[in-house]
């Protein structure tokens, strides 16, 4: 039977205005909600475009208005009838189609519906774990709707940016071998190399590199990337890069060009003209302000190093600290001293959660004066540099850390998010991008008593810190950069070391022997012999910057299917157990578990 014999749609659930009264018209889509006002009956019609009004009368169509007592939510349906304006008080301003109703003269009922699990309207908090079992009914919601099509829009002004600036959209593999890139691998088992293992990419970041090699100058890709990790809001085990490499540029090439494309994405995507150039911050500027590398910078609360003062007043942690080589920074609350014994316990039993052995805080009282736990250890002449250093005034209270540089930079740094969130001085439909530069190339990492690379063993260092590398390579520097939005990181990339020479003495710093470079990077290693050009690029997290420019606080927000954060699809109970008999192609041996 052809339910839709007949009847071809016309229009969608939000272009009919006041312009089409007098139309007949085809709509098809979903019964959000239905009222029945006695006489007549009202509906509610959803499409992934908006909703539209559709009313069924016994004087336009008897047997429509008798069917449509049937109707319940999620049903699908067709209809065919006259727009006609709204009756004088039931418009519907907030909507585009508000104005105007169809009056139904043929109802097709395409599909019935079990009872939805949760209702579609906006109203109503909705648990996550249910919207992902049931995401083919979440994604009908209008704001996932939203986010999809935003989502949509986004990779579609990338494409059309680059393509206008000369880039070649190339493929790369999703098949390749393991590297150790900072993240554990997701590993396929390979049936026709029995005991071999391919990897799925962390990044295409060798590719990318073997393609700028290959003379192709300028490529990218919107591409799928893995990585076994644990999980969090803004991670997932399978995500979207815009992916990027160009040859023959430097660093202020590569920042001009996505200074470009930020301004064109949000322009197309969101309407909003965004201003350049953006503003830029080295890693130690960042962490010295702000206590991170992806600092938030719509609100103030600034971190501010008062060492020199603490080193000699009379409070004996703080001396400790300093002659230790730690450091005392504070952040200056402005007008909140009216934060209550409870909040300030709140904001100490948070701090502590970060690592912190509690948290100090002084309130400048009306007078001028300090009221704290630990007034009496300063002098009024330490009370007074302390107060001018940070510009605090009465009514501000003055919160403390002190410890060695990366602990402090952890507590001081979430704190000062902690207090933009609970004193909303965030500003809502604000993008304020910052450009992080000079990363440290290396770290040393205690546990395996060497040092690590803060990116990718293939990030040019700086050239005038080359001769570190050997001497203190903790202070070499790195030609890498990041581009952090309200406080996320959406992209991060670096110039790339072309030649053998510097790939090697990099791969000495981080204890790496030439034996196993080869058997880990051999192939990159032998093509940088043959005329690599100097070269860089940017990867974009898709997922992130999406969540940033919607307004979610989630990734899993803005993607269709996304996993749990035990990395697990509710939707389709993947992973799940597979036959002996696959396991036994693949040379696996059965019940292998933790």
């Amino acid at each position: 039977m052809d339910f839709m014999d007949g009847l071809k749609r016309t229009h969608d659930c939000y272009s009919l205005t006041e312009t089409a009264l007098d139309q007949d018209v085809v709509l098809m889509g979903w019964v959000l909600r239905r009222r029945d006002h006695g006489g007549l009956i009202f509906i509610d019609l959803r499409d992934r475009k908006g909703i539209t009004q559709v009313v069924f009368a016994p004087e336009v169509d008897a047997d429509s208005h008798q069917k449509a007592h049937s109707l319940r939510s999620e049903y699908v349906i067709a209809v065919k009838g006259m727009v006609r304006r709204r009756p004088e008080g039931m418009a519907n301003s907030k909507i585009k189609t508000g104005m105007i109703e169809v009056a139904c003269r043929d109802l097709r009922i395409l599909n019935t519906s079990k009872t939805p699990a949760f209702s579609l309207d906006e109203e109503g908090e909705i648990s996550e774990n249910l919207r992902l079992t049931y995401r083919y009914l979440d994604l009908r919601r209008p704001h996932m709707v939203e986010s999809i099509n935003l989502r949509h829009r986004v990779c579609q002004a990338m494409r059309s940016y680059l393509n206008s600036r000369d880039f070649l959209e190339i493929e790369t593999p999703m098949l390749t071998r393991s590297t150790p890139e900072g993240a554990r691998d997701y590993l396929v088992p390979s049936r026709v190399n029995p005991g071999r293992f391919y990897a799925l990419p962390q990044s295409p970041q060798l590719y990318k590199q073997i393609l700028m090699i290959s003379g192709l100058e300028r490529y990218y890709q919107i591409v799928k990337c893995f990585r076994d990790e644990d999980l969090r809001a803004d991670r997932q085990p399978e995500f979207t890069q815009l992916d990027m490499e160009m040859s023959f540029i430097d660093e202020d090439d590569i920042i001009d060009l996505i200074e470009g494309l930020m301004c064109f994405l949000f322009k197309e995507a969101l309407g909003k003209d965004i201003k350049t150039p953006f503003r830029r911050l080295t890693f130690q500027e960042a962490m010295d302000r702000f206590g991170t590398d992806r600092p938030d910078t719509r609100f103030g609360l600034e971190l501010c190093d008062i060492s020199d003062i603490a080193a000699g007043c009379g409070l004996k942690v703080f001396q400790k600290v300093v002659s230790a080589g730690g450091v005392v920074k504070a952040i200056n609350a402005k007008g909140m001293g009216d934060l209550s014994r409870k909040d300030l316990d709140d904001l100490t039993e948070f701090a502590m959660g970060l690592g912190a052995k509690g948290l100090a805080w002084v309130k400048i009282k009306e007078d001028g004066s300090w009221q704290s736990p630990i007034a009496k250890f300063f002098s009024e002449e330490e009370k007074k540099a302390i107060v001018q250093q940070l510009g605090a005034a009465p009514g501000d209270i003055m919160f403390f850390g002190a410890d060695q540089k990366a602990a402090v930079y952890r507590v001081l740094g979430e704190l000062r998010t902690e207090l933009a969130r609970r004193r909303n001085l965030v500003p809502e439909g604000k993008f304020n991008f910052i450009w992080i530069t000079e990363f440290p190339l290396l770290e040393y990492d205690e546990d395996e008593g060497r040092f690590v690379t803060l990116h990718h063993p293939f990030t040019s260092p700086r050239t005038e810190d080359l001769e570190l590398l050997s001497s203190d390579p903790a202070n070499v520097r790195s030609r890498a950069y990041d581009l952090v939005l309200n406080g996320v990181e959406i992209g991060g990339g670096s110039i790339r070391i072309h030649q053998t020479s510097v790939q090697e003495a990099v791969f000495r710093a981080l204890s790496i022997p030439e034996e196993e470079a080869r058997d880990k990077f051999g192939f990159l290693l032998e093509a940088l012999a043959y005329g690599a050009p100097p070269h860089g690029g940017i990867a974009f997290g898709l997922d992130r910057l999406v969540m940033v420019m919607a307004g979610k606080d989630t990734i899993r927000d803005v993607m269709a299917f996304p996993k749990t954060q035990k990395a697990q699809c509710l939707l389709t109970h993947a992973p799940a157990n597979v036959s002996m008999a696959q396991l036994a192609e693949l040379y696996l041996k059965p019940g292998w578990k933790r």
